[in-house]
């Protein structure tokens, strides 16, 4: 076997189910359903059962979900939305398709989702909805952001495009705030063939003003009610992703082994290890290490054959895009050491247990090393 472990191997999640992914993609093409059509709405059926929640919507991409689900709050110029400094940039780029401005809150050190303890602080009359993340896999502390939320009369949207099936006090994601959007990135523990995501929520109105601003605004062909998207998703993804999803509670037991494994194996090392938080069941989308000298580990990794990647290397309030936000180096400290620190070692549920033993060797080796 090689000594090689990639960070991430979706050839082999496919060749355990290629024979079903086959005879599904041949069906939509056989039935000719390229946008939409049934294979969407029976993935959406699903994975609202799946979500335990009443509507679920597919969309082109997880971007295009929260985009829809800041325009279904009326959230336009001259609003703020509190949010995260530290995830992928999507997050934010919903808000800013509004014309809002994204207020950034430190993040919580030891699970790298938004800080409630500093929400209230950031509020103000232009505040309008919060947009916490699920990070990495982790439900954020959702007790304490929707009883901020409720005293300050504000909707609040689960980013969950990381976090498909983990579980807040026994309850899968999506639907506690007024919507939850998903990504089906490739890489994602429930991945597409290419773009998708859904947005799901328990309100019907919601629902039913989502459906048509996906569909260019439109509830009726050629009758347009308001200003809509093309943000359809195609019938070929809703065919993977319907079979993809009878397979996500398996691997997301799986990702369990893998980060269970990773826990026993590093226990002695220098390493911060991910931890789960009390009530919280994750999704292991990602397993996070954090050491000072990440770099280092970072290139021993590399140079060993090794897998990883750094979630993220910059935090949004520093990205060039976001400059006129005005936000400085030193604003939100816990965020920027994280960003320092952070490498993600290889998860997916096909890992082997030598595999996780080679990661492991090497990842001692480093600090036997030093």
């Amino acid at each position: 076997m090689s000594d090689k472990v990639p960070y991430l191997d979706l050839a082999a999640q496919i060749r355990g189910i290629r024979q079903e992914l086959d005879a599904a993609l041949a069906r939509a093409l056989d039935n000719c359903s390229f946008c939409l059509g049934p294979d969407v709405a029976r993935f959406e059926k699903d994975f609202a059962a799946y979500c335990d929640v009443k509507h679920a919507l597919g969309f082109n991409s997880g971007t295009s979900a929260l985009h829809v689900a800041m325009r279904l709050h009326d959230i336009g110029p001259g609003d703020e939305v509190i949010t995260t400094p530290f995830t992928f940039i999507a997050t934010s780029w919903a808000i800013s398709y509004c014309g809002a401005r994204p207020v950034y809150v430190d993040i919580d050190d030891a699970t790298f989702n938004l800080d409630p303890k500093l929400i209230e602080a950031a509020i103000t009359p232009r505040t309008k909805a919060v947009l916490p993340v699920h990070l990495y896999g982790q439900p954020f502390d959702v007790d304490a952001i929707a009883a901020i939320c409720q005293k300050h009369n504000l909707p609040f949207v689960e980013d969950a495009a990381q976090a498909h099936g983990a579980k807040y006090k026994g309850k899968t994601v999506g639907g506690f705030g007024s919507s939850a959007c998903f990504s089906f990135y490739p890489a994602k523990n429930l991945g597409a063939c290419g773009e998708g995501g859904a947005l799901v929520t328990n309100d019907p109105a919601l629902a039913a003003r989502a459906k048509s601003l996906r569909e260019h605004g439109s509830t009726v062909r050629y009758h347009h009610d308001e200003v809509g998207y093309n943000y359809r998703l195609e019938g070929f993804q809703g065919a993977v992703l319907g079979v993809k999803l009878k397979y996500l509670a398996q691997w997301t037991n799986e990702r369990r082994r893998v980060a269970m494994r990773y826990h026993e194996l590093l226990a002695n090392t220098p390493l911060r290890l991910p931890l789960e938080a009390p009530g919280v069941e994750s999704a292991w989308h990602l397993y996070v290490v954090r050491h000072p000298q990440r770099d280092a580990l970072k290139a021993h990794l590399d140079a060993n054959g090794i897998g990883n990647a750094i979630h993220y290397p910059m935090p949004l309030h520093l990205q060039k895009a976001y400059a006129n936000l005005g936000y400085k180096p030193g604003d939100f400290p816990v965020a920027e050491k994280a960003s320092r620190e952070c490498l993600a070692l290889p998860m997916f549920p096909e890992l082997t247990d030598a595999q996780i033993q080679r990661v492991a060797t090497v990842v001692q080796d480093f600090f036997k090393s030093r």
